[in-house]
C-alpha cells in the first residue's frame, strides 16, 4: 500500500489548424497560465505570443508566480530570433525569468504548470502555431511525468544563461 506509483497517466490531446474556427491550443495555453498558482515553466524555440497569452504570462509573474521561459540563444532563423527578442524587455520588467539555452538549438515545446500538468507537442508559443499551422499537443496530468519535465527544465537551465533586466538594458544597440 503506502506510496503506490501512479499507474494511469491522464492525458488530453488537442489539435488545431487553419480549418478550425477555434484557436484551441492558444486557448489551452492561456487557460493553463491563468490557472497557475506556483510556477510556470515554458520552453519554446519560437516565442511570439499573442496579446492575451503575453498578458497572462506577465500578470502571473506580477502575481508572484515563478515564471521562467527558456528560449534558444541562437535561432535557426534571424527573423524568428529578433521577433522573440522583442518581448524580452517587457517580460523582464514584469518579473519573468528568461534563460537562453546555449547548448545547441533546443526545439522542445513544453509548458509546465505547478507540477500538475504539462503541455507538450508540436505547437510553439507563437501566432503561426496558434492560427495558421496544423498542430497537435498533449496535456499530461501525472505528477511523476511532471516531475521529470521539471527536472529536465532545470537540467537545461545549467546550459543556459539568465538575462537580467540590467544586462538587457545595457545590451548593444545592434541587439535591439
Amino acid at each position: 500500500e503506502g506510496d503506490k506509483e501512479e499507474k494511469h497517466i491522464g492525458t488530453q490531446t488537442l489539435v488545431c489548424g487553419p480549418d478550425s474556427n477555434w484557436a484551441s491550443i492558444m486557448q489551452c495555453f492561456f487557460s493553463a497560465i491563468t490557472m497557475a498558482r506556483k510556477h510556470i515553466y515554458i520552453v519554446s524555440p519560437y516565442f511570439t505570443p499573442n496579446e492575451s497569452v503575453l498578458n497572462a504570462i506577465k500578470i502571473a509573474a506580477l502575481g508572484n508566480i515563478d515564471v521562467r521561459i527558456m528560449l534558444p540563444d541562437k535561432s535557426d532563423t534571424r527573423i524568428a530570433h529578433y521577433s522573440t527578442m522583442s518581448y524580452i524587455g517587457e517580460l523582464l520588467e514584469a518579473g519573468v525569468k528568461i534563460f537562453l539555452f546555449k547548448k545547441g538549438f533546443n526545439h522542445s515545446k513544453v509548458v509546465s504548470i505547478d507540477g500538475e500538468v504539462c503541455i507538450v507537442g508540436s505547437a510553439n508559443m507563437d501566432m503561426r502555431s496558434f492560427e495558421h499551422n496544423f498542430e497537435a499537443n498533449m496535456l499530461i496530468y501525472n505528477k511523476q511525468t511532471n516531475q521529470i519535465m521539471k527536472e529536465q527544465f532545470f537540467d537545461d537551465i545549467k546550459d543556459s544563461s539568465k538575462i537580467t533586466l540590467s544586462s538587457w538594458q545595457k545590451r548593444p544597440k545592434s541587439q535591439s
